[in-house]
């Protein structure tokens, strides 16, 4: 993948959206992570990890990150519906999400898996 400049963004590379990704990736079948326990895991701000989904996750089962109310923008939602259902999480009253307490997949867990997945790629840049 290239690397891409969006602006008011700083250039995101290759090896930073393959940590995003890999994280997702882990997020276990049933289970939801906001953008904020994603960019907590790989060291990085939420919203660059909105726009790295927004970007290449098309390829990742991007319906298992959500905001931190446990929604998706309006234009996810019928897609992100179907996907909930096969995967039994639960969707909020409202419709605009799911119910992410209930749901929340377990971040220790998680970060241990990262770690591991992350291994052979290189470490981000000290700010």
């Amino acid at each position: 993948m290239p690397a891409a400049r969006r602006p008011g963004l700083t250039i995101v590379d290759d090896v930073l959206v393959e940590r995003v990704l890999r994280a997702v990736e882990l997020v276990p079948r049933g289970k939801v992570v906001t953008y904020g326990d994603i960019a907590e895991l790989v060291g990085i701000g939420p919203r660059l990890v909105g726009q790295i989904m927004g970007t290449w996750g098309l390829g990742v089962p991007w319906w298992r990150v959500v905001n931190a109310s446990g929604d998706l923008p309006d234009f996810h939602l019928t897609r992100a519906h179907e996907e909930w259902v096969l995967e039994a999480i639960e969707i909020k009253p409202s419709g605009k999400g799911c119910r992410l307490r209930r749901h929340h997949a377990d971040l220790e867990l998680l970060g241990q898996a990262w770690e591991l997945a992350v291994a052979d790629l290189p470490p981000l840049p000290q700010k």
